[in-house]
């Protein structure tokens, strides 16, 4: 029972990460000392990384940050793999996260920065200068739609029966 519970709690946290142990403790028909108790276990062993909120940061500013998806083509490197291209990626401040890929592309990286200027200037003075960088496509996000599963633009539902002759 207990991964499972542990697996219960995972899944309502990444959608709400403000659930209180008594929420929880009424949806899953368990004690809240043992929620409390399991939340615990789970941050102790990383399954609980960090808890942060989803914000839509153009309903304040329209003309916010810039975000960017980079594909980077790479030449892995002997007895390291991957990896220690990945870790010298993901310590710049401006990458969001960096994924191994399938595909024609060995990496994707996500980057936030204020500007896309500043984003192509990361691009050639900080990513493409790597040694094993091989290349890079750069792919400018330009709306958001939807993200981590949450409809984050207005939906106009239209709710007239369609009348055909």
């Amino acid at each position: 029972m207990e991964k499972s519970l542990k697996l219960e709690i995972l899944d309502i946290l990444e959608d709400n990460a403000k659930t209180t142990p008594e929420e929880m403790s009424l949806m899953l028909n368990v004690d809240a000392g043992t929620i409390e108790k399991t939340v615990k276990e789970l941050e102790d062993e990383k399954a609980i990384i960090k808890y942060s909120a989803l914000v839509n940061r153009e309903v304040i500013d329209e003309d916010g940050d810039a975000e960017a998806l980079i594909e980077v083509q790479i030449t892995p490197q002997r007895d390291y793999g991957y990896d220690d291209l990945a870790k010298c990626i993901y310590r710049f401040e401006e990458v969001r996260a960096v994924y191994l890929m399938a595909g024609t592309y060995d990496l994707c990286v996500r980057i936030k920065s204020r500007s896309m200027k500043d984003i192509s200037k990361f691009v050639f003075e900080k990513l493409a200068v790597i040694d094993g960088v091989t290349n890079t496509v750069t792919v400018f996000i330009m709306r958001k739609y939807k993200e981590q599963g949450v409809v984050l633009v207005g939906e106009e539902t239209d709710e007239r029966l369609v009348v055909t002759p």
